[in-house]
Order: structure tokens, then C-alpha cells, then sequence
């Protein structure tokens, strides 16, 4: 059965979604649920070179001349101030097979600068912290940022990028999932 979120406030004068809830925070994730994405690590450090971090499903290529990029982090993040205050991240591509790391960096219950503590990881050339196992990165130089409800987006200006092979880590519907067998 398909499922239809509506709201009266949509069609109210002068309403916004920014004055009055247009649908209920859970019925949009919900609903965002049904888009599959890849699983990320986002990564800075902080002015003392410790490394932090967090997973990130928001990520998006902007633009390929100069090539751009954004993450959208929540405010509420626990790598989120140290990251407002960096003029560089990266954004590693998890595989199939770090979905221990997904969780690690996801998780508030870990302090955000042992994140990385028994995670495989290298400090790259332009100082950032790059998951050594994953599927592919990318090296920002922090452009832009955008407020905007709960989130920032970062617009990352790539500097550097890498791949290795490997199968994604994917998120459906609140869980984890993968290629089907044979794409």
C-alpha cells in the first residue's frame, strides 16, 4: 500500500516551511528512507591534528568545472564544531565491508577524537584523515557554507581524490544494503 504525507499548511498564504511544519519531521524521514545513497565518512582535523569524523549518507557532486562537491551536516554532530571551524574535509566512500566503521563514526556514545582509534586510516597530504579501506575519496578545500535548518551544507572544492575497488555500502529504508548480485 503506498503511503501519502500531506499537510494543510501547504497551501496556507504566506506559509513556509521554515514558520510552519508543511509534514512531520518522521514522516520525512520516513519518506527519505526510500532513497538508496552510499554511506560516507566525513573527516577534518581539528587545529591540534587530532582527527574526527562522522557518516554521512548526504552527499552530492556539484559541479565538474571546478570540481565541487557538499556534505550536509547536522548541527547537532558531534565532529560538527570542529568541522565549522576547518577550511578543509574529506569525504571517504565506504564499502560493503565497513559497516562496523558506518556505525563507529555515526554514534554519540564515542568521544568525537577516538573516533578513529582502531580504524585503518592515513593523514593525506593536505592533512586530512582518509579511511585507508575505503572505496574511493575525495580531498576538500571548504568553499562555501549554507545554514540551513538543522543542517550546514559544505560546498568542498576537490583538491585531491582516490579509488579503490570494491563494493559500496549502501543505506535503504534505515538499514544497510548492497548491490544486487550481477550490477
Amino acid at each position: 500500500m503506498k503511503a501519502l504525507y500531506r499537510s494543510a499548511a501547504l497551501h496556507s498564504p504566506g506559509a513556509t516551511c521554515y514558520k510552519i511544519p508543511v509534514i512531520s519531521a518522521d514522516d520525512f524521514r520516513r519518506v527519505l528512507s526510500h532513497f538508496a545513497s552510499g554511506v560516507t565518512i566525513i573527516s577534518t582535523c581539528a587545529p591540534d591534528g587530532r582527527p574526527t569524523g562522522l557518516t554521512a549518507s548526504a552527499f552530492t557532486s556539484v559541479s565538474l568545472e571546478p570540481p565541487l562537491i557538499l556534505v550536509c551536516v547536522a548541527h547537532s554532530a558531534q565532529s560538527y564544531p570542529v568541522l565549522m571551524e576547518s577550511e578543509r574535509f574529506a569525504v571517504s566512500f565506504l564499502t560493503a565491508e565497513q559497516q562496523e566503521a558506518s556505525r563507529r563514526f555515526s554514534t554519540s556514545k564515542i568521544d568525537r577524537f577516538a573516533k578513529f582509534d582502531g580504524v585503518p586510516y592515513r593523514i593525506s597530504e593536505l592533512k586530512l584523515p582518509i579511511l585507508t579501506e575505503a572505496l574511493a575519496h575525495v580531498e576538500c578545500v571548504t568553499v562555501n557554507r549554507h545554514v540551513e535548518g538543522d543542517h550546514t551544507v559544505f560546498i568542498g572544492r576537490v583538491e585531491a581524490c582516490g579509488t579503490t575497488d570494491g563494493e559500496p555500502l549502501l543505506y535503504f529504508r534505515g538499514k544497510y544494503a548492497s548491490l544486487a548480485p550481477g550490477a
